[in-house]
């Protein structure tokens, strides 16, 4: 079961989702679920708490993050741009999962080191499926069959 977690106390990875919608954090859990995810997934409400999370984690802690664009206070871009200087979690793979369907949106995200940028849809279906897709390419999150 997937739940949401302060501190990382863990031994294998984890996922982190930086996303302030408490709805698209259960979609993830969902789709991690039905793609037989096995490694935690923990939550981030905004960038602050993100950081946080980095600064009190050491290196491979996280097997990827999962990030949104638009939260409150500093913005995903600008934080993806805090992270790719972090002096641990530079390296961290980073997953962008917005609403913005701007082209600038994700070239700015992909220029400031996004290894990749997908679109949240409307559809419950079509997201999940976003999402199983995003659990079987990024590293840390083999499924069990």
């Amino acid at each position: 079961m997937h739940r949401l977690q302060r501190t990382i106390a863990m031994t294998e990875p984890v996922v982190l989702v930086v996303d302030d919608s408490e709805d698209d954090f259960q979609t993830v859990c969902m789709a991690a679920t039905s793609a037989h995810v096995t490694i935690p997934i923990i939550n981030a409400v905004n960038a602050d708490v993100a950081l946080g999370m980095l600064d009190g984690a050491t290196d491979g802690a996280f097997a990827f993050m999962l990030l949104d664009f638009n939260l409150p206070g500093v913005d995903g871009l600008t934080f993806l741009r805090q992270v790719r200087l972090h002096p641990v979690h530079a390296r961290l793979p980073v997953v962008v999962l917005t609403a913005s369907v701007n082209p600038r949106d994700r070239d700015a995200f992909l220029a400031a080191g996004a290894d990749a940028f997908y679109v949240k849809t409307v559809r419950l279906e079509d997201c999940l499926m976003t999402l199983a897709a995003i659990f079987k390419r990024w590293p840390g999150t083999a499924t069990v069959s």
